[in-house]
Protein backbone atom coordinates (compact mmCIF):
# COMPACT_ATOMS: atom_id res chain seq x y z
CA UNK A 1 0.00 0.00 0.00
CA UNK A 2 1.39 3.41 -0.90
CA UNK A 3 2.65 5.56 1.93
CA UNK A 4 -0.08 7.78 3.34
CA UNK A 5 -2.87 5.63 1.87
CA UNK A 6 -5.93 5.01 3.99
CA UNK A 7 -5.72 1.79 5.96
CA UNK A 8 -9.36 1.67 7.00
CA UNK A 9 -11.98 0.35 4.58
CA UNK A 10 -14.97 2.47 3.68
CA UNK A 11 -18.10 1.83 5.76
CA UNK A 12 -21.54 2.01 4.20
CA UNK A 13 -24.59 1.97 6.46
CA UNK A 14 -27.55 -0.01 5.10
CA UNK A 15 -31.04 -1.13 6.05
CA UNK A 16 -31.23 -4.23 3.82
CA UNK A 17 -30.29 -7.84 4.58
CA UNK A 18 -28.61 -8.23 1.15
CA UNK A 19 -26.39 -5.58 -0.44
CA UNK A 20 -24.59 -5.27 -3.77
CA UNK A 21 -21.05 -3.98 -4.23
CA UNK A 22 -19.26 -3.20 -7.48
CA UNK A 23 -16.38 -1.20 -6.03
CA UNK A 24 -17.46 2.03 -7.69
CA UNK A 25 -17.19 3.31 -11.22
CA UNK A 26 -14.30 3.25 -13.63
CA UNK A 27 -11.04 1.35 -13.28
CA UNK A 28 -11.43 1.04 -9.50
CA UNK A 29 -14.57 -1.07 -9.84
CA UNK A 30 -14.89 -4.87 -9.71
CA UNK A 31 -17.54 -7.47 -10.66
CA UNK A 32 -20.83 -6.88 -8.83
CA UNK A 33 -21.24 -9.20 -5.87
CA UNK A 34 -24.23 -9.64 -3.58
CA UNK A 35 -23.46 -9.92 0.11
CA UNK A 36 -25.71 -11.17 2.93
CA UNK A 37 -25.38 -9.35 6.24
CA UNK A 38 -24.37 -11.69 9.06
CA UNK A 39 -24.46 -10.28 12.58
CA UNK A 40 -25.47 -6.93 11.01
CA UNK A 41 -22.32 -6.70 8.88
CA UNK A 42 -20.81 -7.82 5.55
CA UNK A 43 -17.39 -7.19 3.96
CA UNK A 44 -16.76 -7.16 0.21
CA UNK A 45 -14.14 -9.76 -0.73
CA UNK A 46 -12.86 -7.54 -3.56
CA UNK A 47 -12.53 -4.05 -2.09
CA UNK A 48 -13.01 -4.67 1.66
CA UNK A 49 -15.85 -2.14 1.84
CA UNK A 50 -17.83 -2.79 5.02
CA UNK A 51 -21.61 -2.77 5.02
CA UNK A 52 -23.10 -2.25 8.47
CA UNK A 53 -26.79 -2.24 9.39
CA UNK A 54 -27.95 1.16 10.64
CA UNK A 55 -28.63 1.05 14.38
CA UNK A 56 -32.20 2.30 13.82
CA UNK A 57 -32.84 -0.26 11.05
CA UNK A 58 -33.92 -2.96 13.46
CA UNK A 59 -37.00 -5.04 13.05
CA UNK A 60 -40.18 -3.52 11.64
CA UNK A 61 -42.69 -2.02 14.07
CA UNK A 62 -44.59 -4.81 15.78
CA UNK A 63 -41.87 -7.34 14.77
CA UNK A 64 -40.36 -9.92 17.07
Amino acid sequence: MPEGAATQAEITFVTEDVVACDGGEGPLGHPRVFLHLVDDEAVCPYCSRRFVRKPDAGQPAGGH
